[in-house]
């Protein structure tokens, strides 16, 4: 696992020094993650683009950041697409997600929204019906949910089975009947997402493949003539084994000889990544409140909880982290040292736990706790508001 970068160092003592409670903050290396992107995107091969999802981590800092490096943005909600529209007018944006209200359609097209993802048939009339009213032409991909009897699934299945994401195959022939009789919404290829938590590049390269052969095919069957093919996301992030992670340069290696393999088509290729991007640059740092003793186990009461960094509750593991040892404690002060301790937070639940009978050297109060990939699917997806405790602290290191 990588050592906590001195800046983030820097801003926690900086944190501390001007708090008078125990800390609890979020602190987000944006340096890092500038260099994290760019390397993203320089690794991908001719003819592919990377957006970046915002619903991974949509702090206007971290898209900022962003910006200058990706394609685009991904949303996949109503406000998602007015926050970034407000934020990035000019900046490409398409639009998936199930469930969209009529009014997030109508909102997409009045907002020039590159592309929509449409997840199935209805979606598909509501957007016709809307830019024939409107008289404005509208790009689209059609969601498809490929099934996938021999690929293995990976901890998050969101497609290749019964899920609710996107449209089964069989819909296609209605879906294109019903593009046939209108002139406004324009089919430009396909979207797939049907894996997330994906370590394996090797299996990642395979789906994609799969997903090629399934367009070449329609393409024949339907007389169709694609630019595009979204192949969504879905890269992971190891939270059990932080120094085994996906091997982005190695995947994009083997994804060129793939595309090479289907050269006379002209297709675009785009990557819609988020936590894969922005895990690695956010820092969740708890202050240990309290150690101690119940029968055979030892605890550490943190401050703050899964309230703040829901990650390790949703993902269910053990999440990575690295301690800061406090100065000046006393002796008086209750500690732990080589033995097994479960990490948990303030709150009145038993599942309020970060870490659990995990190793330490030592730990004691004062300590700070610094969980490592906390820049995605963390502050924005926690129960925010239970217990009413405050809000961490956000810090966006420039």
């Amino acid at each position: 696992m990588p050592d906590v970068p001195v800046s983030v160092q820097q801003a926690i003592h900086t944190l501390k020094r001007r708090e008078s409670d125990p800390l609890c903050a979020y602190v987000y290396d944006l340096p890092g993650l500038r260099d994290r992107i760019r390397g993203i995107v320089e690794c991908l091969p001719a003819g592919c683009e990377m957006f970046y999802a915002a619903k991974a981590n949509p702090a206007l800092p971290v898209l900022g950041a962003l910006a200058p490096f990706v394609r685009g943005f991904e949303v996949a909600s109503g406000g998602e697409l007015n926050w970034v529209r407000r934020h990035f007018p000019e900046t490409p944006v398409i639009f998936g997600g199930p469930g969209k209200l009529v009014s997030d359609l109508e909102a997409a097209i009045d907002q020039n929204v590159e592309r929509i993802h449409v997840e199935s048939l209805l979606e598909l009339r509501h957007l016709c019906d809307i830019a024939d009213r409107k008289q404005i032409h509208q790009d689209i991909l059609l969601r498809i949910n490929l099934e996938l009897p021999d690929t293995p699934s990976t901890r998050l299945t969101m497609g290749g089975v019964p899920t609710p994401f996107g449209m089964e195959e069989a819909c296609i022939p209605d879906a294109l009947a019903l593009l046939a009789r209108q002139n406004r919404v324009r089919l430009r290829g396909f979207h797939f997402h049907l894996m997330s938590h994906q370590l394996d590049e090797k299996c990642h390269i395979a789906l994609i493949r799969h997903y090629l052969e399934s367009v070449r095919a329609w393409e024949t069957t339907y007389s169709l003539d694609l630019a595009e093919i979204n192949v969504g996301g879905g890269i992971g992030i190891n939270y059990i084994q932080p120094d085994r992670q996906f091997d982005w340069p190695g995947f994009c290696a083997g994804l060129d000889e793939l595309l090479q393999t289907h050269s006379d088509r002209a297709w675009n290729i785009r990557f819609e990544c988020g936590r894969f991007i922005t895990a690695p640059c956010g820092f969740y740092v708890s202050e240990v409140l309290d150690v101690k003793r119940c029968g055979e186990e030892w605890f550490a009461v943190c401050r703050g909880g899964t309230h703040h960094f829901r990650t390790p509750a949703a993902q269910a593991h053990n999440h990575p982290f690295e301690v800061l040892p406090a100065a000046g404690t006393t002796t008086e002060s209750p500690g732990v040292e080589g033995n097994p301790v479960t990490l948990v937070g303030q709150l009145c639940t038993p599942k309020d736990v970060f870490a659990r009978r995990v190793h330490v050297d030592s730990l004691g109060v004062g300590d700070q706790v610094v969980f490592h990939y906390a820049g995605a699917y963390a502050w924005n997806i926690s129960h925010q508001a239970f217990l009413m405790h405050p809000h961490p602290n956000e810090v966006f290191i420039e």
